[in-house]
Order: C-alpha cells, then sequence, then structure tokens
C-alpha cells in the first residue's frame, strides 16, 4: 500500500490496455484467422485494402519495432506509439479508428464453429474433450459423451437434392439446441455425424436425453415432409464405466452407435417387407433387460446399454414382446422396463437401512436386486431406491424370483405391492 502523500501509480490508458489485450489474444490464434483480423483491422484504420500476408507482415513489423525501440530506450515501449510509428513511416496512417472488440470475438468464434448448423465443428470437440475430461479425473463426476448420426440421411440427398439435406443437418442442430441443458455442448464433427458433451451425466441420463434427442428430432422434421423417416441414431459412453481416455470413449460410443444403427435397418427393412411378415429377430441380449418375473438377464455391459437404449425403438414401432411363459404375474411391455446396470442405482433394505442392494432393472411391475452376500427375505421387505434423476422412493417389495449367479452374486425378482 502506497504512503499518504505519495503519487499514485500512473494508469495506462485504455488504448495502451486495448492493444496489449489485442496482441496477447492474436497470439493464440491460428495464422489464418489472425490474417483475417488484421486485414479488417488495418482496414478500418488505414482505409486501405491489404491482402492477409500484408497484414501479417506489416504487424510483425510492429512488434519487431517495439523490441527495438525498448531495447534502445531501456524502457517498455507501448504498442500505441509503436503502431502509430510503424503506420506513419510506412505512409498508410489516415483516420486512427479503433476495431471494436467485438469484431475480433466474432472471428475467433467463426473459427470454431460450423458455418451451416451454427454448431461447434470437430476442432473444439477435441479440445472441449479433453477439458471436461481432465476436470472429471480430478473431482470425480461422470461424463457422458454421445456420437448421433442421422439414419438414411444419404437418401435425402438422392431424392431431395443437397438443398433439402442441409434443412435436414440444421434441423438436427436446431433439436440437438432445444433438448439439450446449459451445461451440455452440441458439435458437428462430421457431414451428418454429431457429438454431445454432457457434464455430471452418467449412462441413465445420457441414453434418457438421447432419447429426448430422437423425439424432438422427429418433430423438427414433420414440417420438411419427407416421404420415409429420418431418425437421429445415437450411441454413449461415459466416464469412468467405459474407460478414461478420450480414444476409448470415443470407440466405445461409436460401436454402440454402429449396434443401433444396425437394429434401425433390421426394423426398417422388416417395416418396407409389407403388411402381414414377421420382422426379422433380434438377439434376446438386446431384446430387453432383465425380466422381473422371469429372472433373465443380459450378459454383457453393452448388451444392457442396446437393451436400454431399444426401449425407445420397440415403442415407437408399437412393438409388444410375447408374453413370457414362466412368468407369475402380468407382462409388462418392453417399454415398462429399463435396464438399471452400469448406473449408480441401488436400494436400502429394511428399517435400520444395514442391507443394499444395486439395482439391476426397474418397471411398473417391480424391481431386480442383486446382493453381494446370501439373504434371505421375507414375504414382504421395505427399500428405499435410489435412481439417477429420481428423488428417493420408498417401496414395499415382494419376492417373485432368486437365484445364484456364475460370479456368486444372488439376484432377487420383486413385485411392487401396492
Amino acid at each position: 500500500m502506497p504512503s499518504p502523500g505519495a503519487p499514485a501509480a500512473p494508469r495506462s490508458p485504455m488504448e495502451d490496455v486495448y492493444l496489449e489485450l489485442l496482441a496477447d489474444t492474436l497470439e493464440g490464434l491460428e495464422l489464418s484467422a489472425r490474417g483475417q483480423f488484421l486485414q479488417r483491422y488495418f482496414h478500418a484504420t488505414t482505409h486501405l485494402e491489404l491482402r492477409e500476408s500484408q497484414s501479417l507482415q506489416l504487424w510483425e513489423e510492429v512488434l519487431t519495432r517495439r523490441r527495438e525501440l525498448t531495447d534502445k530506450l531501456g524502457r517498455p515501449v507501448s504498442l500505441k506509439t509503436v503502431l502509430m510509428d510503424v503506420l506513419s513511416s510506412s505512409g498508410l496512417v489516415r483516420v486512427p479508428v479503433i476495431l471494436e472488440y467485438d469484431e475480433l470475438k466474432k472471428i475467433r468464434l467463426s473459427a470454431v464453429t460450423d458455418p451451416l448448423t451454427g454448431l461447434y465443428n470437430r476442432r473444439l470437440f477435441a479440445e472441449s474433450f479433453e477439458k471436461e475430461l481432465n476436470r472429471a479425473r480430478r473431482y470425480g463426476l461422470p461424463l457422458g459423451i454421445v456420437i448421433l448420426d442421422l439414419h438414411r440421411f444419404k437418401e435425402v440427398n438422392d431424392k431431395y437434392g443437397h438443398p433439402r439435406g442441409d434443412e435436414v443437418l440444421r434441423a438436427a442442430a436446431i433439436t440437438l439446441q432445444k433438448a439439450l441443458r446449459t451445461s451440455d455442448s452440441a458439435f458437428r464433427i462430421g457431414g451428418d455425424e454429431f457429438a454431445l458433451l454432457l457434464p455430471q451425466t452418467d449412462a441413465a441420463q445420457a441414453i434418457a436425453l438421447s432419447r429426448r434427442v430422437e423425439t424432438v428430432f422427429a418433430e423438427t422434421l414433420r414440417p420438411l415432409q419427407l416421404t420415409f423417416a429420418v431418425t437421429m441414431d445415437h450411441g454413449v459412453a461415459t466416464f469412468p464405466q467405459d474407460g478414461d481416455q478420450s480414444d476409448q470413449l470415443i470407440r466405445v460410443a461409436d460401436e454402440r452407435l454402429y449396434r443401433f444403427k444396425h437394429a434401425n435397418h433390421v426394423r426398417t427393412a422388416g417395416e418396407a417387407s409389407g403388411a402381414g411378415s414377421s420382422p426379422p429377430a433380434v438377439p434376446q441380449a438386446a431384446q430387453s433387460p432383465i425380466s422381473i418375473s422371469a429372472g433373465r438377464s443380459a450378459e454383457r455391459p453393452s448388451a444392457d446399454y442396446a437393451a436400454a437404449s431399444s426401449v425407445t425403438a420397440g415403442a415407437m414401432a408399437g412393438q409388444v414382446p410375447a408374453p413370457v411363459a414362466e412368468a407369475s404375474f402380468a407382462i409388462q411391455r418392453k417399454a415398462e422396463r429399463v435396464s438399471m446396470v452400469g448406473t449408480n442405482a441401488y436400494a436400502i433394505i429394511g428399517d435400520q437401512g444395514s442391507r443394499r442392494a444395486r439395482v439391476l432393472d426397474l418397471g411398473f411391475g417391480g424391481v431386480a436386486l442383486e446382493f453381494e452376500q446370501p439373504e434371505e427375505l421375507p414375504e414382504s421387505i421395505l427399500a428405499i431406491l435410489h435412481v439417477p434423476i429420481l428423488p428417493p422412493v420408498r417401496v414395499y417389495l415382494r419376492p417373485v424370483w432368486s437365484r445364484r449367479t456364475t460370479e456368486g452374486s444372488f439376484r432377487f425378482g420383486c413385485h411392487f405391492v401396492s
């Protein structure tokens, strides 16, 4: 703190502060973006039409002159002084007008934005993914990534032309902007490929958001009056369950997108084969999550994901699975059961809350639980369910079936008691 009566340190004029900020910002820009900005800047200050290469060369002269004067005088020289010196000696300066800082922000934004859709581009996706992944590791938070592309998009270009295809791409961008939260980010990473970064989002939440995107996209496309359905297929991966490196997570999401697209192609082929024909069979692992009534379960986490993702597809197609012979209660529709495998869903058992079980499957009819140790469950039990997105729910359950898995854990299918 300066002593009373001491002269205050001189404050830099606003022009000097602006130019220093300008120099720092230009250092972080790519050469092409830097040339675009400087070309506009010198046009505003000199009223001359300079090429980008000339503008870059002139700016280098300014920086070189500043270093020379600073060394010669033994004190810092402001950029404003050096700039006016170079422009004056070159006979270029006419009207000293300073370009608004907003223009610089616009140029920086254009360097990371897709011009057709207005979404961020692939370059910023790579940078943002690494930043969000580092943040997730540091604070121990989940991170979801969704890779999407448009099913039958090529047919739009072939039948209606590329202008209509551009409208479909813009509709996809509008869909993503409507469906996402403020903390999420959407990117166009290829021709008809998009990516979402979902901070603090687990697998169940990411899949739910992807379904919402699919529904909103169908509504957004309605005014285009296409003669066939164009859908937005998705593949989801989450940190840390599916990997801790960006390339691992992208690979997992791509693989799940491929499986989702294949299921859509199978469904489309079945619909196109005509009324009365049966749709092609889908492997049991991809049809449904664990049955609360019968106790069947998928073998791999990837199958659990395919089961959860197929819920929307089945509901949209109006398909209802055939009744299960060994079911002891009313059969639930496929859209009423969702796999919780891979999420942090769990249940606290009993009044004392001393026992805890994983929630494997949840539906309108009941819940499937898994215990690490053998359990003897009474005819009626109290449980508090903790499921992502929902508040804790207090329920009464009646065990229907039980079995021991090959890994040594114990599974129970329970019916809700009203």
